[in-house]
Formats: structure tokens, C-alpha cells, sequence
């Protein structure tokens, strides 16, 4: 036979924690080990957990669950991280992703689907949510031969989200005079002269 899945919840909303920790609990097959409200709280002491799979916020205090990703994969080089937020942002996603998360789940996934995402990550699966996967679809079916660099791109996505000028800058860690730089840049190469025909042009041309 084999043993349980051992899973680790960390996850700051206590209501929310514990009501994963008895759904999991509940379920055959699966031993809820530990569950933390931060990610620092959870540093000291879940190696001595050994869970094969991590729940794992986004939005916490202290360390953030996007950071934390490689800081848990390097504790426990085995263990399987999937994300359970409310976040579906691509640049929160793909940033997840590229820092190691083997799945991404937004909250409001049914329950059984949660347990079943467990067991796939587990057996090297990659399980998302229905709404994550049309994302991470659609990213790759953006235009490859896009005359935008890739931070032109993201500059203009987050344009087309409605952020100015001194929002961006604050959100990339730039200089305003940057941002400036960089949407003269992409009005030249879009052959535009306004953020609505930017992305209007943008969207045409699948570069967003």
C-alpha cells in the first residue's frame, strides 16, 4: 500500500487555513502535516515536516508567496509547490511558474478539485485552474516576431490595465524618465501617437 500524500498549508487567512487543513484531512490518501500563516512562520520548522506537496498563498505578510517559491524548493528540493490564491494576473502567474510552482490554482476551485490537483502534482502533473490555463494559452500564442522588447511588452500591458506613467514606474522599479523613454519607443515602433491606438494596434497584432 502506498503511504499518504503528506501535505504542508501555508496560507494567512486562518478561516481559510483551517478549512483546507479539514478538507485534506478529511479525504483518503492525504495527512495534512502542517499549516502556517506565513511563510517565515513556516522557514523554522517545515523541513522537519517532510510534506511531498505545499498549498501555498500569494499575498501574505512578510515574504510573499512568489518569493518564497525557491526559498521552499531549495528547503526541500523535493517537495511539490502549488499555488491557491486569488491572484490570476499573467505576470503573477508566469512569475510563479518560472520560480518553481508545479501548479496554480485560483480559490474558487471546487474542492474535490483541490484533492484531485494534490495527487497529480505529486505524480509530476501540472494542474491549473480552467480560467489560469486560457492565460498561459493565450501568452503563448502572442506574437513571436513582436518588434516590442520584452519590456516594451510589459510596459505596455500594463498600460493597457489602465496604470500611468508613475504607477509602471513604481511597479517595475524603474525611473520615471525610463518609462517615458520606453513608450516613445513603442509609439515608434507601433507607428502611433496615442496609449489607445497603442493598444488598440497592440491587440491587432497579438504583441499583447
Amino acid at each position: 500500500m502506498s503511504r499518504d500524500i503528506r501535505v504542508s498549508i501555508i496560507e494567512d487567512d486562518e478561516t481559510i487555513r483551517q478549512g483546507y487543513a479539514f478538507l485534506i484531512g478529511e479525504a483518503d490518501g492525504y495527512e495534512v502535516v502542517s499549516h502556517y500563516s506565513t511563510y517565515d512562520d513556516a522557514a523554522r520548522k517545515i523541513t522537519g515536516d517532510k510534506p511531498d506537496v505545499i498549498l501555498l498563498d500569494i499575498e501574505m505578510p512578510g515574504t510573499n508567496g512568489i518569493e518564497a517559491i525557491p526559498k521552499l524548493k531549495k528547503l526541500l528540493p523535493q517537495c511539490f509547490i502549488l499555488i491557491l490564491t486569488v491572484y490570476e494576473s499573467e505576470k503573477q502567474i508566469f512569475n510563479a511558474l518560472e520560480n518553481g510552482a508545479s501548479g496554480y490554482l485560483t480559490k474558487n476551485t471546487p474542492p474535490s478539485r483541490i484533492i484531485e490537483s494534490i495527487k497529480e502534482v505529486k505524480e509530476g502533473g501540472g494542474p491549473m485552474s480552467i480560467n489560469i490555463a486560457k492565460l498561459v494559452i493565450k501568452s503563448f500564442q502572442k506574437n513571436q516576431e513582436s518588434p516590442l522588447s520584452k519590456r516594451e511588452t510589459q510596459i505596455l500591458e500594463l498600460i493597457r490595465d489602465g496604470k500611468n506613467r508613475s504607477q509602471i514606474a513604481r511597479e517595475l522599479f524603474i525611473d520615471l524618465e525610463t518609462v517615458r523613454s520606453h513608450v516613445k519607443n513603442i509609439y515608434l515602433k507601433l507607428d502611433v501617437n496615442s496609449r489607445a491606438d497603442a493598444i488598440k494596434t497592440a491587440k491587432e497584432n497579438k504583441l499583447i
